[in-house]
């Protein structure tokens, strides 16, 4: 994406699967938002919308794969996958094989990966951490004599271009800044070692469904549902360090759906936006900013006094870590105050404590759908529930009334196995570790009732009727 950016192309970048740190790093390199593909979680014509959009007013559209190429939710279905993906959407694939320590059997590893699914068009294969240019002909010779695949080029190994890693992957793009001097790097590789301009100005216009995507190609995208003339509901979107996991989409559909979005930083900024109508907190690394959100007291009192004033509050992953009562930092012996939304206090383990997709359906009607609705999305995080039922004090002096979060998600694995992930929803304050894309509602015709559910009920806080 570095190199093409430099050569003047107008980049499209996309990466498959849930992941949210790679797209930032596509934006870092790009200068263009970068947007999620999922076959799990989405459906076939859902995707198609996501790419036609994200490649309007593009030259050219690089889709980032996850994990190898065939590896999808199960060793025996190629659903999830990036070489499904590749299908749906009818683009070539460029293989990356890592041929660090390897020479002939290069070729055996190519040889499989082009027989597997001969439903797969290659561009071609390019070799990845090279020990010098002596290397890459001894695995150019090989491939050459044993596959139809052609040699496209190798990166060589370089030690000034490996990105800082911690928990959940990557060090996000927000503290991590990608310099101009390591995408001068980038390029310099790619411009010395690889044919991938040669490659680039030879490939086929892409078509979904028979169409050209660059010229007439939309998928349905829900009406904005508010009035001509009538007031935006605004939405208060987290976003900083600290909350910054994000499906674009998710945005979109609540733009689709009437909302104005308002970034504010839980971190930094003395209190909420004015004149909100909703509030989003989403994913991010919280506990590693654990001392920062527990000091700006102002910001912490203010989501509280919405959240009991009946304001719809929706928190995800770290957003609902945020909405508890406590957390503990990369220490396990500091504990920081939270909003306190929920009466929960959240530790941070040194182990995984969840990673997979989840399909969710709600037992009652909530901030993101109705009772019975079904929507997908993806649990990954460190850090568990350690006190479920602490108190919470309703602020009517000296009432000794409590209140108590209701557990509102039927939660299922891929496989349809029931899991123990909990969706609570306390007044109008939703909070889960789930992630959840707003376009996976499974009912036909209901690809945005996630976010049209969101935005209304933050219409009728509005109105007063919450």
């Amino acid at each position: 994406m570095a190199f093409l950016a430099e050569k003047g192309y107008r980049i499209a970048p996309f990466k498959v699967g849930p992941d949210f740190i790679d797209p930032g790093y596509h934006r870092a390199v790009t200068g263009r938002i970068s947007r999620n593909l999922d076959s799990w979680m989405l459906s076939k014509p859902y995707n198609e919308k996501i790419f036609a959009n994200g490649t309007e007013n593009a030259d050219i559209a690089v889709v980032e794969g996850v994990m190898g190429l065939f590896d999808g939710y199960s060793g025996i279905s190629e659903a999830g996958s990036t070489s499904e993906m590749a299908k749906w959407l009818n683009l070539p694939v460029i293989l990356i094989v890592d041929a660090r320590s390897m020479a002939r059997s290069a070729a055996a590893i190519v040889q499989g990966f082009e027989n597997f699914d001969k439903d797969l068009n290659f561009a071609g294969v390019i070799f990845n951490r090279t020990g010098s240019l002596r290397h890459y002909e001894y695995l150019r010779e090989a491939v050459e004599s044993a596959c139809k695949m052609p040699c496209l080029g190798f990166l060589p190994r370089n030690e000034k271009i490996i990105f800082p890693e911690r928990h959940l992957g990557l060090v996000t793009t927000d503290e991590h800044l990608v310099s101009s001097d390591i995408i001068a790097e980038l390029v310099d590789m790619v411009e010395k070692n690889t044919r991938l301009e040669e490659i680039v100005k030879n490939l086929p216009d892409i078509t979904i469904s028979g169409t050209l995507v660059d010229k007439s190609f939309k998928s349905p995208v829900a009406a904005n549902n508010s009035c001509p003339g009538s007031e935006k509901i605004r939405i208060a979107v987290a976003r900083d360090k600290a909350f910054c996991f994000y499906y674009q989409e998710n945005f979109e559909t609540l733009e689709q759906n009437g909302a104005e979005i308002v970034f504010f930083s839980p971190i930094n900024d003395a209190g909420l936006p004015r004149n909100i109508d909703g509030i989003y907190l989403g994913g991010g690394y919280p506990e590693l900013f654990a001392d920062r959100l527990s000091q700006n007291k102002g910001m912490l009192k203010q989501i509280k006094e919405k959240s009991l004033a009946g304001m719809p509050v929706y928190g995800e992953c770290g957003g609902f870590m945020y909405l508890c009562s406590s957390m503990t930092g990369m220490n396990p012996e500091e504990k920081f105050s939270m909003t306190g939304c929920f009466p929960f206090s959240v530790s941070i383990s040194k182990k995984m404590r969840s990673l997979g997709y989840r399909e969710i359906m709600l037992k009652k009607d909530t901030l993101v759908g109705s009772k019975g609705d079904v929507l997908r999305g993806h649990e990954f995080h460190y850090s568990f529930l350690d006190d479920l039922y602490e108190k919470l004090d309703l602020p009517h002096g000296g009432d000794t009334k409590k209140l108590f979060p209701e557990r509102i998600y039927s939660v299922f694995n891929r496989n349809k196995q029931k899991l123990s992930l909990d969706g609570f929803q306390i007044t109008n304050t939703l909070g889960s570790y789930l992630h959840i894309h707003f376009g996976s509602a499974d009912r036909p015709g209901a690809m945005n009732s996630a976010g049209h559910a969101f935005v209304s009920s933050c219409a009728s806080f509005k109105k007063g009727f919450l």
